[in-house]
Order: C-alpha cells, then structure tokens, then sequence
C-alpha cells in the first residue's frame, strides 16, 4: 500500500573522519545529573535518575568551524543554553549492565538542550510534562559524532559553553552524578535502545538566558566544539 503522504526524510548526524552518517532513531536526555545544576535549579539530593526526550527533527546539526543559525522560539522570554556530552548508542539492547555498557556506544558529540526556562518552571509547577519547555523545532543543537575508538570511553574531559566568548558553563565529564554506564544501564531497563539513539547525558552549572544576536560557543576536550548564533 502507498503511503498517504511521503514519509519525512531520516535526521543522520556525519561521522568525524568518516564517509557514513549516523542516523538518529531517538532522542533520550538526562536531567539533573551534576550536582551543582542540580543545586541552581532547587534541588540537592541525589535520585535516580530520570529521563524526558525530544524528537529526531529537532536536531540542529552545525558542522565544525561553523556557526549555525538557531531561531528564538515563540512563547518564551527566557532561552536557557545547556552544554552536554552526548552518547551515541551503535548496538542495541535492554537492560543493559552498567560494566558492558560502553561496548553499545559508538561515539560522542556536543549537544546544547535548549530550554523555554520560563516554560519548563511553569509546568514543572502544575506537575506536567516539560515537551514544550524542551522539545520544540531545533532544541537538539549538535556537533558531528567522534567514534569512541577515537576519543576514548569519556570517563572524563572537560565541558564548556561561552556565550559571546564570555565563561559561562566549565566543568569535567568526571563530575556526572551517574555515568554513561550507568545512565544506560537505567534507560535500557525502561526502553529497549537502538543503534542510531542519542543520549544527552546532563549539564553543569552555569546555566543561563541568551537572546537574539548572542553566539554560543561550546565544547567538550576530545569531542569537538559547536557554536551557534541565536537569530
């Protein structure tokens, strides 16, 4: 049977050094999981830890030395940025144990979840879901992927953003409150993962607004780097 109308095209990520692209299947984010984010959003015990997503077209793929072109979003006044490292899921699986679980992921990328503040505070105060505050057209800024047999397994690295060159977010892989093992070991207990899934995996403190004609300028040691222009 024919499809009513055509199927939109598939979101694939390139590859560093390589002539294949990673196609994305989905999009999983990590909440809170550094301390200190945790503290500047109200919060200081540690939990288990959580999980919201956002769909394969919001990614904003910017190619290296570049500065890509990220429209404000309606219905916000206060645009946040937040720097992650994100794990590129290359074998699929479910509950995944956290001691195997580097041996499912192909590589890493720079990611940025920007975030509708404002939005996410009112909702998360009503106790609803947080997809228009997180989830919108291009909230998924991201660098092209570094496969792991490269970069290593990034068990630690430093993580930066600059907004117009001025420090704002600076902090270690190290300090993630769960690691990238441990972060799939949870998530494949709830979801079965894929090759071509995504995992922004948390940002640090630092977390602040941004406006129109602000450049974002952010990376990860060893990953790569990401900027992008608000517009």
């Amino acid at each position: 049977m024919a499809t009513l109308f055509p199927p939109p095209a598939v979101v694939s990520i390139p590859i560093k050094h390589s002539q294949s692209t990673f196609p994305v299947h989905r999009i999983y984010c990590v909440g809170r999981n550094y301390a200190e984010h945790a503290k500047e959003m109200g919060f200081d015990a540690r939990e288990l830890p959580f999980f919201f997503g956002k769909q394969p077209d919001a990614i904003l793929y910017v190619p290296e030395g570049e500065t890509g072109r990220f429209p404000y979003p309606a219905h916000t006044e206060n645009l946040h940025h937040e720097v992650e490292l994100v794990v590129a899921i290359g074998k699929g699986g479910s509950a995944i144990p956290a001691a195997v679980a580097l041996e499912h992921v192909l590589g890493f990328a720079v990611g940025l979840d920007m975030t509708r503040r404002d939005l996410q505070f009112a909702l998360r105060d009503k106790g609803r879901p947080w997809d228009a505050a997180k989830a919108f057209d291009h909230a998924a800024p991201i660098s092209a992927i570094a496969m792991q047999e490269d970069v290593g397994n990034m068990s630690s690295g430093g993580i930066w953003l600059k907004v117009n060159e001025q420090p704002r977010q600076a902090s270690d892989v190290t300090k993630l409150i769960w690691s990238i093992g441990e972060i799939i070991e949870h998530l494949s207990g709830y979801f079965t993962l894929q090759p071509g899934d995504l995992i922004f995996t948390g940002t640090p403190e630092g977390v602040g607004p941004v406006r129109r004609g602000d450049v974002i300028h952010a990376g990860v040691e060893r990953v790569g780097e990401l900027r992008v222009q608000v517009v």
